[in-house]
């Protein structure tokens, strides 16, 4: 894992807990894309956001090469996106009542996946 990968993983790690807010990107609360934005701007890559505009900015790649620090994304339109931290789970904040959390990526939603 590249160490702009690792930052932005610790840094997911380190929202665990906080609550979903739409529009949120940090430091108190987030939406999904303003998660994987707030992680990855501490690992030094900017990302819009935006779940369907992270997925347009990112270089694609299969599922199957998912490595800690990609993204995953959720839905067609493209309407999510995680952080993937191995063994086929995610840091997330998925929706309203909800707090950022561990959630798997094996879901019939998920489309595609990235690499910052």
């Amino acid at each position: 894992m590249k160490a702009g990968a690792a930052t932005a993983v610790a840094t997911a790690k380190a929202q665990l807990g906080k609550p979903y807010v739409y529009g949120g990107a940090g430091p108190d609360n987030f939406d999904c894309s303003g998660l994987t934005m707030y992680s990855w701007r501490a690992g030094g890559v900017g990302l819009p956001h935006s779940a369907a505009m992270q997925y347009d900015a990112i270089a694609h790649i299969a599922v199957s090469q998912l490595q800690p620090g990609d993204l995953v994304f959720f839905y067609t339109p493209i309407e999510h996106v995680g952080i993937y931290v191995g063994g086929g789970q995610m840091i997330d904040a998925p929706y309203t009542g909800a707090v950022v959390r561990y959630d798997s990526i094996y879901r019939d939603s998920l489309v595609g996946a990235g690499r910052p």
